[in-house]
């Protein structure tokens, strides 16, 4: 990091950042902010937030702190506006942040005229609806967008940056509760200015920190396959104009036309992935160094998967939150105290089964960990017996 930022100013800064961590007030640090700050760049900051982490600050923290440095910085930064073709995978984000804060905008303003007539509320229900379907601009971030920057060396902003997402889910599922529970016009107003609030602060973060420094580490190649990645994964808002240059979206399997021999059979390559495709569970396999191996491609994913995942700490793979309850069941298996790991969630009105099993090698190693995935809301309906084959093909 010397090369990018003196150590004296480096350090200057941190001790800054540590002073408001530890309860100074902004307005008493503003001159000496002034005086260090010179030319800093968004990585560097990206860099220091990731120093400050390792030495203890908690994560929370630093996400209360990116508040008030972004302040500070917001001069620097606004000249720092990332500048990307328009089929770029940075360019199609920041244009979906647009298009999110104008519908937050909207919803706030629906969450104002709550009352003056009937057909308010379903106005409001409307524009909801399309906030809750940009989910897929938050999945291309962490599971495409995050690992490249931890391959990279990025490690702590994305996960701050996770974080955030799920604080905007968290207002979103509140919203929704209050919809189904019929609550009045101040509670839906409330959550549409918290919920409109959260996402331009988290938004104007990542256009000035996170992505340029995403342009400044991560490769031109690398952007092609990110955009393929991308793409398999679909996008919100609008639908972005395609590369200047074919790239495939998909990589060719390794030894496509050879043979798998196994003790009950043999398959080739092409049978044998279609075979796992063609199962009705989602597959994800870690190894024995806890990082993401394989995962299936069935038809209709439970849960989103990008190639951007494979060789990533499966650690890096679940929200802050969830990360003590992934090392334990980890920390089990390896020590054999526990066989299985099961949990089940409602999600968008289906029943999710989740089972995680260790995997053993023909000498008792531990290989690692198979994560099987299921939707069972159709399963659990099932009565009685049907022994006759129906006319439908489907």
């Amino acid at each position: 990091m010397s090369e990018l930022i003196g150590n004296r100013r480096k350090e200057a800064l941190k001790k800054l950042l540590r002073r408001l961590h530890e309860g100074a007030r902004p307005e008493e640090l503003a001159e000496e902010f002034a005086e260090i700050l010179g030319d800093i760049s968004p990585l560097e900051i990206a860099q220091i937030e990731q120093e400050l982490v390792r030495e203890g600050i908690p994560r929370e923290r630093i996400r209360d702190l990116c508040e008030v440095h972004l302040a500070f910085f917001r001069q620097a930064l606004e000249s720092a506006e990332p500048v990307a073709p328009r089929w770029h995978p940075v360019h199609v984000l920041m244009e979906e942040h647009r298009h999110m804060v104008g519908a937050g905008n909207e919803l706030r303003e629906a969450a104002k005229a709550l009352g003056d007539s009937p057909g308010k509320r379903g106005e409001f229900e409307r524009i909801f609806q399309h906030l809750l379907g940009t989910e897929s601009h938050y999945a291309r971030e962490e599971n495409v967008l995050f690992p490249y920057l931890e391959k990279h060396g990025i490690t702590e902003p994305p996960a701050v940056m996770w974080m955030e997402h799920d604080q905007i889910r968290g207002i979103k599922k509140a919203i929704r509760a209050a919809l189904e529970h019929g609550e009045g016009r101040e509670r839906l107003l409330e959550l549409a200015i918290g919920l409109a609030d959260a996402m331009m602060s988290h938004f104007y973060k990542e256009n000035h920190i996170l992505f340029p420094t995403a342009l400044e580490v991560i490769g031109e190649a690398e952007w092609h396959k990110i955009r393929a990645e991308f793409d398999e994964l679909g996008y919100c808002c609008f639908t972005p104009p395609p590369m200047p240059l074919k790239t495939e979206a998909r990589e060719a399997a390794g030894l496509r036309g050879g043979v798998v021999e196994l003790p009950t059979g043999k398959l080739t390559v092409e049978e044998l992935e279609a075979v796992l495709n063609a199962l009705p569970v989602d597959i994800t396999f870690v190894d024995k160094d806890d990082t993401v191996r394989y995962f299936n491609e069935t038809r209709d994913r439970v849960f989103v998967r990008a190639k951007a995942v494979l060789g990533r700490k499966v650690q890096n793979c679940h929200p802050q939150k969830s990360i003590n309850i992934v090392e334990r069941i980890l920390d089990d298996f390896k020590n054999k105290r526990r066989e299985k790991a099961e949990f089940w969630i409602n999600s968008q009105g289906r029943l999710i089964y989740i089972r995680y099993f260790p995997v053993w090698g023909k000498d008792g190693d531990y290989l690692g960990v198979i994560e099987v995935t299921q939707d069972i809301t159709d399963i659990k309906g099932l009565e009685g017996e049907k022994r006759l084959l129906d006319a439908s093909t489907g």
